[in-house]
């Protein structure tokens, strides 16, 4: 038996990011208004939301208060994509900070590392969201689906209660742990293929 410690956030986050950023800038403002997974937002209003998680998790990694009540049109801003970019850069930094990981942070005092894994799961489900969406593939690294399996079934019935996933969707037996999770979050996946 080994007592291996689990991935860090920071690096998780890295190899995310590595994966949603070129799907960002490769959105045409063209498809901005197509419907998405994510029932409540098209391509536009997932894009904005997305960019206002990556700001305001920048904040709970350095446990600053945050408000995600509110969400800015950021496309409107002609280089859009480019300080997207940046800014996802800048939370994979402050992910990796010395202590990011550790007490509590936001505003119900939950445990850093639940905190990291939703932004986590944030640019992971929603790079789907937006790939599926626009007609493009997506697959995961790995890494990042077994970081966020178990932390996702944990927060899921919570989640559930507060309207941030729908209802569990059933799958075949054969289904991967990728489909697994986005099937946790309430999607579908055989529902949007590429």
């Amino acid at each position: 038996m080994t007592n291996e410690s689990p991935p860090r956030i920071g690096d998780l986050l890295r190899s995310a990011a590595a994966q949603a950023t070129p799907l960002v800038r490769g959105t045409a403002d063209a498809s901005f208004a197509a419907p998405t997974p994510c029932a409540e937002y098209d391509v536009r209003a997932l894009l904005n939301h997305l960019f206002g998680v990556v700001l305001n998790f920048q904040a709970l990694a350095a446990k600053q208060p945050a408000d995600l009540s509110y969400t800015a049109d950021r496309l409107a801003d002609p280089d859009w994509r480019d300080r997207f970019e940046a800014e996802t850069g800048k939370l994979v930094e402050a992910w990796s900070a010395p202590g990011a990981e550790e007490g509590t942070t936001g505003g119900m005092g939950l445990p850093a590392r639940t905190v990291g894994s939703m932004v986590l799961l944030d640019l992971t489900v929603h790079a789907w969201d937006l790939a599926r969406a626009t007609g493009r593939s997506f697959a995961p690294d790995p890494a990042v689906v077994a970081g966020l399996a178990d932390e996702v079934a944990g927060m899921a019935p919570m989640a559930r209660k507060m309207g941030v996933f729908g209802d569990a969707v059933d799958l075949p037996e054969d289904a991967d742990a990728f489909a697994r999770l986005l099937a946790t979050t309430g999607r579908d996946p055989r529902a949007w293929r590429a």
